[in-house]
């Protein structure tokens, strides 16, 4: 264990040895970030009923930005992505799924790039089919959106997205869920 922590001093020692040798005058830091210049960005304002404030004020969902290529461009390169399709799985990894039947109501969350399920609530899981009146009633939408929710804040994912399908409005069950969500401390990016 000795020798272990000497070979450790030694490459430590060594690479400082050589980062003051290259005679560069910030010798601070070894890390990339150090050498960015810190911005210092705020925003102050003068009336409380300025737009700022009540926007401070709101929830805010964040939008990434929609690009789509000309037709000209898209006929050009038939198979190539725009910039939306090849970044939005990195902007906004994890992913909400709700699916409704007649007889019950499952969602859950995954994550993009991996498919890997983050959280999952079913109102056809043993518990909640014993204790619920209805599985498909506004009282059930209430009781998914909350266990999706916490079991999203314990895998600690705080933002989630949420994509509609075409011609899809967000109303009724599908708005119940959504906003119990978002009650419960998750944003939607």
């Amino acid at each position: 264990m000795s020798a272990l922590i000497s070979s450790k001093a030694t490459l430590s020692f060594t690479l400082s040895s050589q980062f003051i040798s290259t005679g560069k005058e910030n010798r601070a830091s070894l890390s990339w970030s150090s050498s960015l210049p810190k911005l210092n960005l705020s925003i102050t304002t003068t009336s409380p009923s300025s737009p700022l404030n009540l926007l401070h004020k709101q929830t805010f969902v964040v939008e990434a930005a929609w690009t789509r290529r000309s037709r000209s461009e898209a006929a050009k390169k038939p198979n190539r992505k725009s910039w939306k399709q090849r970044t939005d799985m990195y902007m906004r990894p994890f992913l909400l799924n709700v699916f409704f039947s007649k007889r019950f109501i499952h969602a859950k969350v995954m994550h993009r790039g991996t498919s890997k399920v983050i959280s999952v609530a079913t109102t056809n899981a043993k518990d909640l089919r014993n204790t619920l009146p209805s599985l498909t009633d506004n009282n059930a939408c209430r009781v998914i959106g909350k266990l999706i929710a916490e079991r999203s804040k314990e895998a600690d994912v705080f933002a989630i997205a949420y994509e509609p399908d075409k011609n899809q409005r967000i109303e009724g069950r599908l708005a119940i869920i959504l906003d119990t969500i978002q009650e419960n401390g998750i944003i939607f990016v």
